[in-house]
């Protein structure tokens, strides 16, 4: 006769695994600059299966245009000035140069106190550990040894200073130089039956612009600048390093319940005469800076499809957490992009813009130069007076003139006014 506790368990349902997640952050690449978002040379070809795989937001953006800043809003789903994490360096002493800054004590004592300020916030891969998952940090980070600032279980960075520690290290390898620990980890974490988080952030397409000579040869007969030659093989040749991770996750049969989620950390406009970005891209408060296509695949769970509704790297920790099972703590401003309710709720979405190496690292709005609202099609940028005294409000029409060349601000005095209120009530930056 079986027993009643072999009765039990067969009268209990299965409980699911929890997903695994992904997250996969390009570095320094435009919003345009894909094949599913139409561009007309690069070719991306396993991110444009990855797009009609998943839930696509093209009107994604990120609220900063700074690497530092804008991957710590990822890895704790708050702004910048909610995790103070608002430059990429703290300020550099009087007196010394640039270049001899990581020798200095001041400024290597403020560079711990901005990690320290970091670790402050709750972080996905501490939040995700109660439930058993496993995390793997590499490629990009900024905030010190991986495992012990930022919650990993295993991490390439170690973040010595003494060691050439600042935004990566050894991570920094990573997709350049083949991707072994994502896979050997992915791996380990199968055999091991354990749920896993990977942060995949790659310095790429981001400089050294140094493809393989056989992309180079691909589009330098595409364009007449050899600076935006190497910069469009950069793109295709991180977009291979993207096929060879999600072949992988299809190898070991665990695309079905793993959430990928794809963007990049802020936008890249190659200059043609000059090994340098354009002025509305990285750094800038306008969409070849701030916005990036959004990516949401979770096989059998998520149906594929283009959202028109904006997204924003603030909703990827609350996207995670909900679908591991867990809460987004209170002060997480984003939205869980798998609730299509939730998404089509939301009014505006906000940005900041800062300084690269910070006034105060204490006090995020002494390092502010813009605020900015998107509203419908409008967008809004406001300067700080403080930083940028000369500067004037800019308002643009996003779906007439997605360039922003046509300030409409002084025609459109009432909609300054109106977003201007939105603006101050979402962040009073005092």
């Amino acid at each position: 006769m079986r027993s009643l506790l072999s009765l039990l368990l067969v009268a209990l349902p299965a409980v699911a695994a929890p997903p695994n997640v992904v997250f996969i952050v390009g570095d320094d690449q435009a919003w345009t600059d894909y094949g599913f978002m139409g561009h007309p040379h690069i070719q991306t070809p396993h991110l444009d299966k990855l797009a009609e795989q998943s839930l696509r937001f093209d009107r994604g953006y990120v609220p900063t245009s700074l690497c530092r800043a804008s991957l710590a809003t990822m890895i704790t789903g708050l702004y910048p000035h909610q995790h103070t994490i608002t430059s990429n360096d703290p300020p550099i002493p009087n007196g010394v140069k640039p270049a001899e800054a990581m020798k200095n004590d001041k400024y290597l004592a403020d560079r711990r106190a901005m990690i320290e300020l970091f670790e402050k916030s709750p972080n996905l891969p501490k939040l995700l550990a109660p439930k058993g998952y496993v995390s793997l940090q590499a490629g990009k980070w900024w905030e010190g040894n991986a495992c012990r600032c930022g919650g990993f279980t295993e991490g390439m960075t170690h973040g010595d200073p003494s060691k050439g520690g600042r935004h990566g290290d050894v991570g920094l390898n990573i997709g350049r130089q083949g991707l072994k620990e994502v896979t050997e980890f992915i791996d380990t974490a199968k055999k091991d039956g354990k749920p896993f988080f990977v942060w995949y952030a790659p310095m790429m397409p981001h400089q050294p612009h140094t493809p393989p000579d056989r992309l180079f040869k691909k589009y330098a007969g595409k364009t007449d600048s050899e600076f935006v030659a190497k910069y469009w093989a950069m793109c295709e040749w991180f977009d291979e390093t993207v096929g060879e991770l999600l072949a992988h996750l299809d190898k070991q049969k665990l695309s079905e319940n793993t959430v990928v989620i794809y963007l990049h950390d802020n936008g890249w406009i190659q200059e043609p005469k000059k090994n340098q970005y354009a002025a509305k891209s990285k750094r800038s408060p306008y969409d070849g800076g701030v916005r990036t296509p959004i990516l949401v695949r979770w096989p059998g769970t998520v149906k594929p499809g283009k959202s028109d509704a904006v997204a924003q790297s603030i909703d990827l920790v609350p996207t995670a957490l909900i679908a591991a099972g867990l809460k987004p703590t209170a002060d997480m401003p984003g939205v869980n992009l798998l609730d299509a309710k939730a998404v089509a709720g939301r009014t505006a979405l906000f940005g900041e813009i800062f300084e690269h190496n910070a006034i105060d690292i204490t006090k995020p709005a002494a390092n502010l130069q813009y605020r900015w609202v998107i509203d419908g099609h409008l967008k809004l940028i406001l300067p700080n007076p403080a930083r940028l005294p000369d500067a004037k409000p800019e308002l643009y029409d996003l779906k007439a003139d997605p360039k922003e060349e046509a300030n409409l601000a002084e025609k459109r005095a009432d909609d300054v006014t109106r977003l201007t209120k939105k603006v101050s009530e979402w962040w009073p930056a005092k």
